[in-house]
């Protein structure tokens, strides 16, 4: 068992970047994004003393209680039915674990639902596994539209989008739309549109400085394309590219010029920047894992699947209590805060009369 340090990042980052299970939620280059939280790094060897498992865990502490939470996003990275290297890096989570007091170690591991043998391994080595969830109940979506693009080309990647898709990306192109690759001087249209997103769906967006990290520690494998309609930025969208994937992180659309479709060419911008990187995954990132009437819900279901990735389930969220009355405690006072923000809601709009 080795912890990752300044001497081992570069080699820990080139094997979750090599790996069939690498993701850009297990660099360092993603811990230093998420710079409020800190972070550590387990890595297990073989007998070649060539990595053969690692995980990036962020930490975060939970004030004003004297304990940690220790999550692994998409991690581990390693081959995961190999039960010995899994043992070796949930060990070395433990001692970092008692290094900063942790309660409870969390992943939403990069497997998916079907893959039983990982989820009967994690349960004989203690973990509990949560997987009843059908929205976005997690901190990673478990329902997401993987597209594979790795033995086709342009032409037949449109031919396999559906029709209604095929010519939405046409007309935005016919409307006079185009998109440019650019970088962080656009970075005041994208986060104007993304403000103007989250107000119109109702969700938190991130600040400039935030998706200004992705894009510097990230570099070449990071982008930021912004569709232009009369010269007026009208969308955008920022994917990150790692081992052999390119996933759709963050995308924003003002609430005029919809109908000339932008997001529609943005996807196929950003899949053809995937091929040219000798990508085989496009990852469309979350959806529900249900169909209601909400039309957002449905929209942005019908959206992603009309270019035809499949539809993946994943896991679910995996649990490792280290301190389970610490673990009681910070629940009861996350539900009683929830709870208290609510009332709170409820009587500003008592008071404003709605």
């Amino acid at each position: 068992m080795e912890f990752l340090n300044k001497e081992n990042e570069k080699e820990f980052n080139e094997f979750v970047d090599n790996c069939e299970k690498g993701h850009f939620l297990q660099t360092t280059m993603w811990a230093k994004v998420k710079n409020t939280w800190a972070y550590e790094g387990v890595i297990s060897r073989g007998e070649d003393n060539k990595i053969k498992g690692a995980m990036l865990i962020l930490i975060r502490k939970m004030r004003p209680f004297p304990y940690s939470l220790l999550y692994s996003p998409r991690g581990p990275v390693c081959d995961i039915n190999d039960e010995e290297t899994l043992k070796e890096l949930f060990d070395g989570a433990k001692k970092i674990a008692e290094k900063h007091n942790g309660y409870e170690l969390r992943l939403d591991p990069d497997v998916k639902k079907d893959e039983e043998n990982f989820g009967k391994i994690c349960k004989k080595l203690g973990f509990s596994i949560k997987n009843d969830d059908k929205n976005y109940e997690g901190i990673q979506p478990r329902f997401v539209f993987r597209l594979d693009i790795g033995d086709k080309d342009e032409e037949q990647l449109l031919e396999y989008f559906s029709s209604k898709t095929r010519y939405n990306i046409r007309l935005s192109i016919k409307k006079g739309v185009t998109v440019k690759r650019c970088g962080k001087e656009a970075l005041d249209d994208f986060t104007r549109i993304m403000r103007e997103t989250g107000e119109r769906d109702n969700f938190s967006i991130r600040s400039k400085d935030y998706f200004e990290r992705i894009l510097d520690n990230f570099g070449k494998d990071s982008m930021l394309a912004m569709a232009y309609f009369e010269d007026k930025p009208i969308a955008g969208i920022l994917p990150v590219r790692y081992a052999g994937k390119v996933w759709y992180v963050y995308g924003a659309s003002s609430n005029e010029y919809r109908n000339v479709m932008p997001n529609y060419q943005l996807q196929w911008e950003m899949i053809k920047w995937a091929k040219e990187n000798s990508c085989k995954i496009y990852d469309f990132r979350g959806v529900a894992g249900f169909l209601d009437f909400n039309e957002k819900v449905n929209g942005l279901y019908r959206f992603k699947k009309g270019f035809n990735g499949e539809f993946t389930e994943f896991i679910g969220e995996l649990e490792y209590v280290y301190k389970p009355f610490a673990k009681k405690l910070i629940h009861f006072a996350e539900k009683s805060y929830k709870a208290l923000k609510m009332l709170q809601k409820k009587f500003r709009k008592l008071k404003n009369g709605k």
